[in-house]
C-alpha cells in the first residue's frame, strides 16, 4: 500500500468524457487520414483506451494516533468507573457501566452514566449524596474502557462490537465473523475521525494469515473497518 496525503479512498474506472474525447476526435479525422486497424497509430490508439478503461487508483493515508483517553471522554456501556468518596471511604467502588447505561450506587440507587463525561458524572454524583452526605465531594476516574468498532462490508457478521482490550483490525474481523465467500483481507479500510476529519487507512492483511511478520494495527473506539469484495 502507498500512503498519500488525502484522507479519500478511491477506485473508479475512467470518466466517461475521456473516452468521448478520444472517439470524437477518431471521428473527425477524414477517413482516407484514419490509420488502418492493424496499423503502427492505430495499436497505439488501443492501448491507450485500454489503458485507460483499466486504470484504477487506491489512496490511503496512515491513520493519525489518537491522544490517550482523558476526562473528557463520552462514558459508554462496558465502561470501569473508579469513585471515591472524599467524606464517605466505606462507599468507595468501582462500578461498570450496564448495557442499559446505568450504575447501581448505594443510598441513591441507579444513576444513568453513559453518554455523560466523567465531570458531568462527577457533578451529577455530588447533587444525589448532597441529602446523604455532609461532605459530597466525589472524585470519578476511568478505570478500564471499552472501544467501540463498526465492522462491515463483506463479512459475515457486519454490526457494532465493543472491546474491552487492545484489538487489531484482524481479530476486529474475525470478531464479525470473517469475510463471507466474497469478501477479501487483501483490501481492508480503517476509517477514523480525528479532530472533526475523516481519514481512511487501506490495509492488506494477507500476509498475516501467510505467517509473515507484520506490525500489527489496533483499532480505537469509534473505527469502522470496512473488507472489500475481491474482484474474482
Amino acid at each position: 500500500m502507498t500512503s498519500l496525503p488525502s484522507a479519500v479512498t478511491n477506485s473508479s474506472a475512467p470518466s466517461n468524457w475521456t473516452t468521448a474525447l478520444l472517439t470524437n476526435r477518431w471521428d473527425l479525422l477524414p477517413s482516407r487520414k484514419r490509420p488502418s486497424l492493424f496499423s503502427g497509430s492505430s495499436c497505439a490508439f488501443l492501448l491507450l483506451l485500454l489503458s485507460l478503461a483499466g486504470c484504477q487508483s487506491t489512496v490511503s493515508t496512515n491513520l493519525p494516533e489518537l491522544p490517550p483517553a482523558t476526562t473528557t471522554v463520552t462514558l459508554v456501556p462496558g465502561d470501569v468507573v473508579k469513585l471515591t468518596f472524599l467524606g464517605a471511604t466505606e462507599l468507595d467502588q468501582s462500578q461498570k457501566i450496564q448495557s442499559d447505561g446505568k450504575i447501581n450506587l448505594p443510598l441513591v440507587g441507579q444513576v444513568d452514566a453513559a453518554g455523560r463525561t466523567i465531570a458531568d458524572l462527577q457533578q451529577r454524583l455530588q447533587v444525589l449524596y448532597q441529602p446523604q452526605l455532609q461532605n459530597t465531594t466525589v472524585a470519578v476516574t476511568l478505570e478500564s474502557s471499552v472501544t467501540q468498532v463498526t465492522v462491515g462490508g463483506a463479512v459475515k457478521k457486519p454490526g457494532k462490537y465493543a472491546f474491552d482490550r487492545p484489538t487489531t483490525v484482524l481479530q476486529a474481523i474475525m470478531e464479525a465473523g470473517g469475510t463471507d465467500q466474497f469478501g477479501t483481507l487483501g483490501k481492508v479500510s480503517m476509517i477514523r475521525v480525528v479532530k472533526g476529519k475523516q481519514y481512511t487507512q487501506v490495509l492488506d492483511l494477507r500476509p498475516v494469515l501467510q505467517g509473515q511478520p507484520t506490525k500489527p494495527v489496533y483499532v480505537h473506539s469509534g473505527d469502522v473497518v470496512l473488507v472489500a469484495e475481491s474482484a474474482f
